[in-house]
């Protein structure tokens, strides 16, 4: 076994893995530990009492964090004529047509978002094994496939962020940077999980919220206390 580093020691003996902490403690003691070199982004995760194998158990959707992300969002829209006029003049990185899309299909990939006007999805849809797997695909569902191609620009680069339940039930998504004040990311935290619980698949039965944490990139994971969130 590994011994641990002096880092590492000192962060343990920070936080009691018994112990449920008020998320207002758990994010005191997140922005303590979270002590490398870069600005640690600060992830929640979430046990979800739910079975994503079955299609009414999904738990998927979006949430603009008030606060914003702390991080820069590339955003490739394909579009045409007026509507590629307009997605470049809110701030698109890469806008195209077939163009994009054989761009894609060279293996050039650089961007965390992709929007789509309807009439375009013939063209995506061939990217389906290339922006499938990434989680790149545009979906009406999340706003990503839009004739408002300014207001999916705009939240994509404002704070917007996509979520989806993995196999095991477990969700989790960054609220933020470790140098955000405290009051910042609780807010997110409020966003992110208020969103979790409007999400609230049909299927689910018994106890919706099971679990919470939160933790830096490089620091230890904090249990959150759930019992006073409504819905959970």
């Amino acid at each position: 076994m590994a011994k641990l580093t002096k880092k590492q020691k000192n962060q343990a003996s920070a936080v009691d893995r018994d112990k449920l902490y008020g998320v207002d403690e758990a994010l005191g003691i997140v922005k303590a530990n979270a002590t490398s070199k870069f600005d640690e982004t600060v992830e929640v995760a979430l046990n979800l009492g739910v079975d994503p194998r079955h299609a009414d158990q999904m738990v998927r959707g979006v949430v603009n964090l008030p606060k914003g992300t702390g991080k820069t969002v590339r955003v490739a829209v394909f579009a045409k004529g007026a509507k590629a006029e307009e997605a470049t003049k809110a701030g698109a990185d890469v806008v195209g047509a077939e163009d994009l899309m054989e761009t894609i299909q060279g293996g050039t990939i650089d961007f965390d978002r992709v929007i789509a006007t309807p009439d375009m999805m013939g063209v995506v849809g061939r990217l389906g094994k290339v922006l499938g797997p990434k989680g790149l695909m545009p979906n009406p569902k999340l706003g990503t496939v839009t004739m408002d191609v300014t207001k999916a620009v705009t939240d994509a680069k404002s704070g917007q962020i996509e979520f989806r339940v993995e196999k095991a039930g477990i969700i989790h998504a960054g609220i933020g940077k470790a140098s955000f004040p405290a009051e910042d990311l609780k807010a997110n935290y409020d966003a992110f999980v208020d969103a979790i619980l409007k999400a609230k698949p049909t299927g689910s039965k018994g106890k919706y919220l099971k679990k919470a944490s939160i933790s830096s990139t490089m620091g230890p994971g904090v249990k959150v206390e759930i019992g006073e969130i409504a819905g959970a």
